[in-house]
């Protein structure tokens, strides 16, 4: 049976923005951080819909981890119904290249699920991540617990780090999403005038074109 442990409900939920819950992932084969993040009315960035950590028996068998891992982010996504899914991606240390693959076992179940789900995935870089929430790219667990919480206005930090590190991932991934929108917006506003440009040339003369031979 799934276990999902250590659940933080929000206790003060802004006004989300129109749009559904991203759900942060730090993966892991003995805890998984999650997070549920919405969109919030300013001054609030984001409110915390529910966080918590998937604790994976340590001296079970690989195979069956992943199976409790898949079956708790299953529960999880069926009672919340996110959109997107922001997952950490993978880096390897030459020291333990063997930390790298065992990770990847896990990271495969959870995209593996996010597509099953018809979730849109947003992969980040954990360096990217830190970077984001507190300028230093290098930024110790603790410096990313309180600017997880700074950043929601939470009364106090977020144990254990896990939890804290999926904040931190779905927060990444709402700005990211916020950026692509943005830019489309701005794309759909201007390439209209510069696709019709485009096709006038087209079918004008013009030095250069390519003529096919029977023209």
């Amino acid at each position: 049976m799934p276990r999902v442990s250590s659940r933080l409900p929000a206790s003060d939920v802004a006004q989300a923005a129109p749009v559904g819950p991203i759900l942060g992932i730090d993966p892991g084969l003995q805890r998984t951080g999650y997070a549920l993040l919405l969109a919030a009315a300013p001054p609030r960035e984001a409110s915390l819909l529910e966080a918590g950590v998937i604790r994976l028996p340590r001296d079970a068998p690989l195979a069956e981890r992943l199976v409790e891992l898949e079956d708790s982010l299953q529960t999880i996504i069926r009672t919340h119904a996110p959109a997107v899914l922001a997952c950490e991606e993978l880096y390897a240390h030459y020291r333990h290249p063997r930390t790298a693959i065992l990770m990847a076992h896990a990271r495969g179940t959870i995209l593996t699920l996010a597509a099953r789900c018809g979730l849109h995935v947003i992969s980040v870089a954990a360096t990217n991540v830190k970077k984001l929430l507190t300028g230093n790219g290098h930024a110790s667990k603790r410096q990313m617990q309180l600017a997880v919480a700074a950043t929601l206005r939470l009364p106090t930090i977020l144990e254990p780090h896990d939890v804290a590190d999926a904040v931190a991932i779905a927060l990444c991934g709402l700005r990211l999403q916020h950026a692509a929108a943005t830019t489309a917006r701005k794309s759909s506003t201007t390439n209209p005038t510069r696709t019709a440009t485009v096709r006038e040339r087209a079918v004008g003369e013009r030095p250069g074109r390519v003529r096919r031979v029977n023209e």
